[in-house]
């Protein structure tokens, strides 16, 4: 929005304006518009949540530890999604379709999200959205945005699926863009889910993620960069990487509050959304498995899940003490900052992993 005005105020009275056209420029001033109003706006929205009682529900067989977390303020996640949203709004091209696409696609998983967190939390309903709808609708929200990519794909490399560490090799993979691009965006949605189960465990790794998810957005974005580089050229993805840096600051903003022992939770409002944002960021810069390295701890997590069901199902037997991962650790004995911190040098490591594929190919 604010670059249509920079662009007139170049033309009709000083051409110092032309700065807010530099990419680069734009997506720090995203990260810092981002980052003010999640520390200004935070306080305001920890009281109401405070006020109408809109707090964490623990579970009795959790680690005895988070009994003294039930009644923080949960739902935070809007926080993070209006911040991105008013950032992204005032300083990407509003013309670019790849923006339009991953904030429609954040925003609506924030919506089932916050339908869901609602039902538990203000209609006091414990169970709120029955798994099946839920699923439900991620699938639409995913299938949808997969179709549009597929539709609206202007060059062969949109819809191609591309291998790191390895210089200019790709697969054509025609109608399967759509399924897999499905599985990307609700795998990550849930998989952050999953993780945000300890104070600023799930949205330090997403800050990490959206960081190094610039890089490659820019980097794609343009031509000659992408050429030496040997990744593909995506024309007007660098765009997003705005709404990466948009990311950035509101994550940042956040862990202001969600830091141990945490002011406020994001809840399923803030958890889908981030997941479904990055998966769908990885999808239009063409790096899905990228994201796969990167988000390792989020995989784990997830895995960890997945392995626990199956092994009570099949032996009635559990392989940890209690899924996702980080509640194995806890009851192990390990301190929360403990699992949290280890877990962050964890994924630095793996988004330094992801990086390194620019070059190493």
């Amino acid at each position: 929005m604010l670059t249509l005005l920079a662009e007139w105020l170049t033309k009709n009275f000083y051409t110092g304006f032309n700065v807010f056209q530099y990419l680069t420029f734009r997506a720090i001033l995203g990260v810092l518009t981002a980052l003010i109003i999640s520390l200004f706006v935070g306080p305001t929205i920890i009281k109401r949540l405070s006020r109408y009682q809109i707090s964490q529900q623990i579970r009795a067989d959790g680690p005895k530890s988070h009994l003294s977390k039930a009644g923080t303020p949960t739902m935070g996640g809007a926080l993070i999604l209006i911040a991105i949203a008013i950032a992204t709004m005032l300083w990407a091209d509003l013309y670019n379709r790849y923006v339009w696409i991953v904030l429609t696609v954040m925003l609506t998983f924030g919506a089932i999200g916050w339908s869901d967190d609602y039902k538990k939390l203000i209609l006091r309903n414990s169970s709120g959205l029955s798994a099946r709808v839920k699923y439900s609708l991620q699938s639409c929200v995913g299938i949808a945005a997969a179709l549009v990519l597929f539709c609206t794909a202007q060059t062969p490399v949109e819809t191609q699926l591309i291998l790191p560490f390895f210089k200019n090799f790709s697969i054509n993979i025609g109608y399967l863009f759509i399924p897999i691009t499905y599985f990307v965006i609700v795998g990550s949605s849930n998989a952050v889910n999953l993780t945000d189960g300890l104070d600023g465990l799930a949205i330090v790794p997403t800050v990490m993620v959206a960081g190094a998810m610039a890089v490659f957005c820019y980097a794609a974005g343009n031509r000659i960069f992408a050429e030496y580089l040997g990744i593909p050229h995506v024309p007007s993805v660098g765009e997003v990487c705005v709404f990466c840096g948009a990311i950035v600051g509101a994550g940042l903003g956040f862990l202001w509050f969600n830091t141990y022992p945490a002011q406020v939770f994001m809840g399923d409002v803030g958890a889908l959304a981030l997941g479904a944002a990055l998966g769908t960021v990885a999808v239009v810069v063409r790096q899905e498995l990228v994201l796969f390295v990167m988000g390792g701890v989020f995989v784990i997590e997830t895995v960890s899940v997945i392995l626990q069901v199956a092994s009570f199902q099949l032996t009635g037997k559990r392989i940890f003490r209690m899924a996702p991962l980080h509640h194995h650790f806890e009851l192990k004995g390990w301190p929360e900052p403990r699992v949290i911190v280890r877990f962050w040098i964890i994924t630095i490591i793996l988004v330094l992993v992801g990086l390194a594929t620019l070059k190493l190919r």
